[in-house]
């Protein structure tokens, strides 16, 4: 067992947004906790508290506004209550956000990430736990799947600033022998994610009538996992990881963004009494440096009895019920 999760103290990183606070939603919902979870976030765009209306009364969690580049905060929150192990979802990660203005995601990304390995080496009690994306691999071609030992090869300015962070926790890991863990995840959806991405940003056009604009011709390739089963993977690893280890956590649910986009489009006809959605389907100009496909290997997640459990269809019709 890598930490004692029904007992511990987690700081959870970026706990507002929508993985991190899907992740603190299951772990005060998980039998047997009797641990307590902080939550760190400076509330930026993504950062929504509504997220967490459901346990902001629960006496294991609290709250604290603020920057992962704030030392002293990092030192209170230990003072209070000492951390067993930190979850570090904070992160720009907007693909086309970091294509405008790159330096956000080397300000949170790799300098924050930094300054919270730097407050574990002096509390080396303390495990970390890093999340990163299946992005930091670049792209396949038709045929392939990346697995925790395939090199890194970035295409945008988001995914080389996750890999650099990805490349400090190893090397913290390995230089001063903290205590780490780090995984990769496809492409996670979900109720409550902000509008930018992808999923969301079709739902809410095609419910509203405006236009569902495409990169291409649809035809770059992704893997989705819910995001609940996100949130139970990285529990996963806390509990029966080990030291040092790298773990993929793919959805297996493989599809062309065309393809995609048409099946929201049919099961949110199936729920409204909307039709000819598809109208609305727009192609526009493809972005630079787009990423043809990702599939991820999830072997060895399997190993520590993880498996997704939610469908895409059935995943996608808990988040169109929940923007209707």
């Amino acid at each position: 067992m890598l930490l004692n999760l029904n007992q511990n103290h987690l700081l959870v990183t970026g706990g507002a947004g929508f993985m991190g606070s899907a992740f603190i939603r299951y772990a005060l919902k998980h039998a047997g906790f009797t641990g307590h979870i902080s939550n760190l976030d400076l509330l930026t765009y993504a950062g929504n508290l509504a997220n967490l209306k459901e346990v902001e009364g629960d006496p294991r969690y609290r709250f604290y506004k603020g920057d992962i580049r704030d030392r002293a905060l990092l030192e209170t929150i230990h003072d209070e209550r000492p951390i067993d192990g930190i979850v570090h979802f904070a992160a720009e990660t907007h693909v086309d956000r970091s294509i405008t203005d790159p330096m956000p995601f080397l300000e949170t990304n790799i300098l924050g990430t930094c300054n919270l390995l730097e407050f574990v080496r002096t509390h080396p009690e303390i495990h970390f736990h890093h999340i990163s994306t299946d992005e930091v691999y670049g792209a396949l071609g038709p045929e392939g799947i990346f697995t925790e030992k395939t090199p890194y090869r970035p295409n945008s300015p988001y995914s080389a600033s996750k890999a650099s962070s990805d490349h400090f926790v190893r090397a913290y890991g390995v230089t001063y022998g903290m205590s780490t863990t780090l995984s990769h995840a496809s492409n996670n959806y979900g109720p409550g994610q902000y509008p930018e991405k992808f999923i969301p940003l079709m739902i809410q056009n095609a419910l509203g009538k405006k236009p569902l604009p495409v990169y291409g011709k649809g035809e770059n390739v992704r893997e989705w996992l819910f995001v609940e089963d996100h949130a139970r993977a990285v529990w996963t690893i806390l509990e029966e990881g080990k030291k040092g280890e790298v773990y993929n956590i793919g959805g297996g649910n493989e599809m062309k963004n065309i393809d995609l986009l048409r099946l929201i489009l049919k099961v949110a006809e199936e729920m409204t009494e909307e039709k000819n959605l598809e109208e609305l389907i727009t192609f526009v100009i493809d972005r630079p440096g787009h990423d043809f496909r990702y599939a991820m290997d999830g072997t060895k997640m399997t190993t520590l009895g993880f498996t997704p459990q939610w469908s895409l269809e059935a995943g996608l019709r808990a988040t169109i019920k929940e923007l209707l």
